[in-house]
């Protein structure tokens, strides 16, 4: 185990200050952000199976390309889930004199890094090598969910960053791995009984 560095110390004036605006906001938008935060990841999810859906048309490896999407963002998120066990920061909602937007996840629930952020830009890292359209959307939306899990006070803005910088460096680097594999497997498989999942 690596015990971390307060993360109050990095930056929990921003983590503050981020706080204190989402109180002063309207209860509408923090009831959208708040929404997001809790169910934005499922928005991903929808652009994989776009993505595989179009990839189909245009052949197998495009749509073996898309299927290896959910495989890097699994992947992704393991890796970060296990620094997150290692390093066990302690977060930032803890001893604040006030409720943040979500309630404060227990002792054992660490902060560092951001499972949700990692999870998004691992998607959206995978999406551009699919389709840069699908990306650019993904993108979008993984920059609103690192804002909304600082905004409703579950993490540092290291939190964020570290996430999206594990999710972003572990997809790229499954996602460039397996597209360097054998030229003619999609091909094999797409004759096989895989047929339905890689060609419509």
């Amino acid at each position: 185990m690596i015990m971390a560095l307060s993360g109050w110390s990095i930056d929990g004036s921003l983590y503050r200050h981020v706080v204190d605006l989402a109180r002063r906001s309207p209860g509408a938008l923090d009831a959208v952000v708040t929404a997001w935060s809790a169910y934005g990841l499922a928005v991903f999810a929808v652009l994989m199976v776009i993505g595989w859906w179009r990839a189909r048309r245009a052949g197998a490896r495009a749509a073996m390309t898309a299927l290896t999407v959910p495989v890097a963002v699994l992947v992704a998120f393991g890796a970060d889930a296990g620094l997150k066990a290692l390093v066990q920061e302690g977060r930032p909602c803890h001893g604040l004199p006030f409720r943040t937007l979500e309630t404060c996840p227990g002792a054992g629930d660490w902060s560092f890094p951001s499972n949700h952020t990692a999870i998004a830009v691992a998607a959206t890292v995978a999406l551009f090598f699919v389709s840069r359209r699908l990306g650019a959307v993904a993108a979008v939306c993984a920059v609103a969910m690192a804002v909304s899990r600082v905004w409703i006070g579950v993490h540092y803005p290291h939190d964020v960053l570290a996430g999206a910088i594990v999710g972003g460096l572990v997809s790229f680097l499954l996602m460039s791995v397996l597209r360097n594999r054998p030229r003619d497997l999609a091909d094999r498989l797409a004759a096989g009984r895989l047929r339905p999942l890689l060609v419509s």
